[in-house]
């Protein structure tokens, strides 16, 4: 039995017994009103916390697939997907001085010297030492 219904049942049996119009049955009267009260809006909050549960169970699902999309880590080597992860290069952090907003750039935006941060318009000018490893020398004397 629901908390409405037995609510309902306690006032059929106040109506049955015919409470008199003296204090106690005001009092017996006006607490079995308070109690169909508290009734209604138990049950409108269960169906406003449903919805909510609803909504937060999308939210939820949207947001694993957003980080799935985000922190996906795939190997095309290993798989025939179409999302050319193949050929992201590495990300650098860099931190705008003026409003501390992160800002990511790969090598390319890197080599052109500076940008524009995107927040706050100030200019990011990047000054690449030579690399000195055996590596980059081999090539540049090629």
């Amino acid at each position: 039995m629901t908390i409405t219904e037995k609510a309902a049942y306690v006032k059929g049996l106040a109506e049955g017994i015919k409470l008199a119009d003296d204090d106690n049955g005001k009092v017996l009267k006006a607490i079995i009103d308070l109690l169909e009260d508290i009734c209604d809006e138990v049950t409108c909050n269960g169906d406003d916390i449903a919805e909510i549960s609803d909504q937060l169970d999308e939210v939820d699902e949207d947001l694993a697939n957003l980080e799935d999309y985000v922190y996906d880590e795939c190997d095309c080597d290993d798989c025939d997907c179409d999302c050319d992860c193949e050929d992201d290069d590495d990300l650098f952090e860099v931190e705008c001085p003026k409003c501390h907003d992160t800002i990511y750039l790969d090598y390319e935006m890197l080599e052109e010297g500076g940008i524009e941060c995107p927040n706050c318009g100030e200019t990011l000018e990047f000054d690449i030492p030579e690399c000195d490893c055996e590596e980059c020398k081999d090539s540049t004397e090629e």
